[in-house]
């Protein structure tokens, strides 16, 4: 293929109609791109929105680079732009206007016109031309000249010598093209990554008279091209920890909460014994198990305690905070401390746990024989109560949130229940969803009243609850506990 330094005639431009249209949508793309680009990163620490990020940036260089391209095209670029030329050339055809700033972005160092330059090496003359860019590409004033091949490799990394070396012997001694990259040290001690094509110019007899090159700065293009490998290995890696993470809580959680399922019942010598049931409600946006708990548990001397509970956070370390805090619960509660302090004790440990949480909690303790149920909460719902197929919420003693306060007091409340009650325990990410108040929405939990009253046991209470509330996006996960009185 002869050099396109000794074509007969420059080529001729496109038709300028046809490029100025895709000149304009190639600008109205970048612009688009680039608005998406400057929205992309809200949060920085979202491994997602980095590499969201760093597609956009690989995006708006790659269009920068066609728009710059096009330019060229609808110009005509004089020989000296694209493959460089001799000084007579290059003076007589210099363009009068940068087509980087036609193309419609001001020149910037990751401008097309900055990045591309040419060279041809003349094996029989020992002549050396470079295109004025060439010499902006390796940071070298004119005046120092150009490089010969024996030159070349002295501003090119050690590790890439031998690729600049193997593409120059493939190309002048077995005539192939040359097509790879390399990265030089500028004079000015920047590091740029170079893109490097080009062909031997044979003579008449098929020897290698010449070869010639263009040369073309690809550092910006392969940073991002970096950034989008990088952040998108992040990514990878956030997801990996993610499901890593979801899968220790899950088990942890599934080891620390009750192991029954469907309806708990208590065989209790007395008139009221009780039917339990409770499940446990995902969040639907993080995907990563909660703090809340539940738990159902017959006491020495027949009594039965009841709890509900949630600890701010999500993932293990919530999840074993709430493992830490519901062993403790369980085992005052065996050993006969009271709701009220039992919930001054857990606020003490959470107080002072390496693993510092705020949380709420109501625990109650029920008493077959007299059918008295005794409860105190720490910043919680109060339990709602149906009766004859109405309902409402019990009065909430005093109690603020655990780890909220040292040395907080928590007061006590007591309730008859009547055979055919039925309590709801809940935690509050059943109610707080994003598209209503919590008051609104526990008018709905009232409202399940007639339906209640219908329940066949514990497990039929539970599944109105969910049938209810279970599809819905909440921000929380969520526990629902439903216990039927007997008689």
């Amino acid at each position: 293929m002869p050099s396109p330094l000794f074509a007969d005639r420059p080529a001729q431009p496109p038709e300028s109609g046809a490029m100025d249209a895709l000149i304009s949508q190639t600008r109205r793309l970048r612009g688009q791109v680039d608005a998406v680009r400057r929205d992309a990163v809200a949060n920085e620490d979202d491994p997602q929105q980095r590499w969201q990020r760093a597609l956009c940036d690989l995006a708006v260089h790659q269009l920068d680079d066609l728009g710059a391209h096009l330019d060229l095209l609808r110009a005509g670029a004089p020989e000296d732009v694209v493959l460089g030329g001799t000084e007579r050339e290059r003076s007589s055809s210099a363009p009068t206007t940068d087509p980087g700033t036609a193309y419609g972005a001001p020149p910037r160092t990751g401008s097309l016109l900055s990045r591309v330059g040419s060279a041809e090496w003349n094996l029989l003359t020992d002549e050396v031309s470079w295109s004025e860019e060439l010499h902006q590409i390796f940071g070298r004033p004119r005046e120092s000249g150009p490089l010969s091949l024996d030159e070349m490799p002295t501003l090119v990394f050690a590790e890439d010598q031998t690729v600049l070396q193997g593409l120059v012997t493939d190309c002048l001694i077995d005539g192939k093209p040359i097509d790879g990259e390399f990265r030089i040290v500028r004079t000015d001690g920047r590091v740029r990554t170079v893109h490097m094509t080009g062909e031997p110019v044979l003579d008449s007899d098929g020897c290698t008279a010449s070869m010639w090159a263009v040369l073309r700065d690809v550092s910006e293009l392969r940073r991002s091209e970096r950034a989008v490998r990088e952040s998108r290995d992040s990514l990878e890696r956030s997801r990996h920890l993610e499901r890593t993470e979801r899968r220790v809580a899950v088990e942890l959680q599934e080891a620390v909460l009750p192991p029954w399922r469907g309806s708990l019942r208590f065989a209790h010598d007395g008139p009221a014994p009780l039917d339990v049931a409770a499940h446990y409600l995902p969040a639907a946006s993080t995907g990563l198990i909660g703090g809340d708990w539940y738990d159902a548990l017959a006491l020495p001397g027949g009594d039965a305690l009841l709890t509900v509970g949630d600890l701010t956070g999500h993932g293990v370390a919530a999840t074993s905070s709430m493992a830490m805090l519901l062993g403790a619960l369980r085992g005052m509660a065996v050993a006969g401390i009271r709701p009220a302090a039992l919930m001054a004790h857990l606020n003490q440990l959470l107080e002072t746990s390496a693993q510092p949480a705020l949380g709420s909690a109501m625990c109650c303790r029920y008493d077959p024989v007299t059918q008295t149920l005794t409860w105190a909460q720490a910043g919680h719902p109060a339990p709602l109560l149906f009766r004859g197929g109405e309902g409402g919420a019990l009065r909430r003693p005093e109690g603020v949130l655990l780890g909220a306060t040292t040395g907080a007091a928590y007061g006590e409340a007591e309730s008859l229940l009547l055979p055919g009650d039925l309590l709801l325990l809940y935690t509050d990410g059943l109610i707080r969803n994003s598209g209503g108040h919590d008051d609104a929405d526990a008018r709905r939990l009232l409202a399940l009243a007639p339906r209640l009253a219908g329940a066949r046991d514990a497990q039929d209470g539970v599944r109105a609850v969910v049938e209810e509330f279970g599809e819905e996006a909440r921000k929380d996960d969520a526990c629902v506990m439903v216990v039927r009185v007997g008689g």
